[in-house]
């Protein structure tokens, strides 16, 4: 059986992995629904679903870090995504970081470290 994209109908919520496009850095994984997913495509700018707050989240809104679509993948289960973005603003990350994935685990000490730099300060950009 053929599938012409994700599968909304198995999963209403799908996990999507956003990776830079020039880089190849991991930026973050993320979920977007059947209308996230048409917006993305429509608009050319990534837009997700946001579990917490229950609506769609269209990265960015808030801090101007955007993510232009580049391209979009999905598994053979078609219930997982990948977008290979430009990432505007250097950031992908609402802690400041151009990835989510800044921290390293040391398996042996399971120690932390902090790899990456902050490229902005989210209490100056998220001010409440």
């Amino acid at each position: 059986m053929s599938q012409d994209g994700p599968n909304f109908e198995k999963s209403v919520l799908i996990p999507v992995v956003a990776q830079d496009e020039s880089s190849g850095d991991v930026l973050m994984l993320a979920y977007m629904n059947q209308e996230a997913y048409d917006e993305t495509l429509q608009t050319g700018r990534v837009c997700y679903y946001s579990r917490s707050r229950k609506k769609l989240w269209r990265k960015g809104e808030e801090s101007g870090n955007v993510q232009e679509l580049k391209s979009i993948y999905y598994d053979c289960d078609a219930d997982t995504l990948l977008v290979k973005v430009n990432q505007i603003g250097g950031a992908a990350c609402h802690e400041g970081y151009k990835s989510c994935f800044f921290r390293k685990i040391d398996p042996a000490t399971r120690k932390v470290e902090v790899v990456g730099e902050r490229v902005f300060d989210p209490a100056e950009v998220y001010r409440k």
